[in-house]
């Protein structure tokens, strides 16, 4: 959890940054964005591989599981929450009219 917030006040100093620059490449958007979706797949495999070891009998502590999983489960839901905002955002700039 502390990680992910971490990675929202990362956003939120790289869009602090971007606004006090005048030129800004879209990359750095793109970048970021493709950071945090693969942090988020990497935390998703952990998850997968430290739910095969308690199957397998090879971690006996299930509460590190169960909050990894949570953390895990709240990290994909705010990835799905900002990429509904970012669709949103398209949409209404697609109404507008010029």
């Amino acid at each position: 959890m502390i990680e992910r917030i971490s990675g929202v006040q990362n956003l939120q100093n790289a869009a602090n940054v971007t606004n006090t620059q005048n030129v800004k490449s879209d990359s750095d958007f793109g970048k970021i964005l493709s950071d945090a979706i693969k942090s988020v797949n990497d935390e998703q495999k952990a998850v997968e591989q430290l739910s095969d070891d308690f199957a397998q009998g090879k971690v006996s502590n299930i509460h590190e599981l169960v909050v990894e999983a949570e953390k895990a489960s709240i990290s994909l839901r705010l990835t799905v929450e900002v990429r509904n905002k970012i669709v949103d955002a398209y949409r209404e700039i697609m109404r507008m009219q010029f």
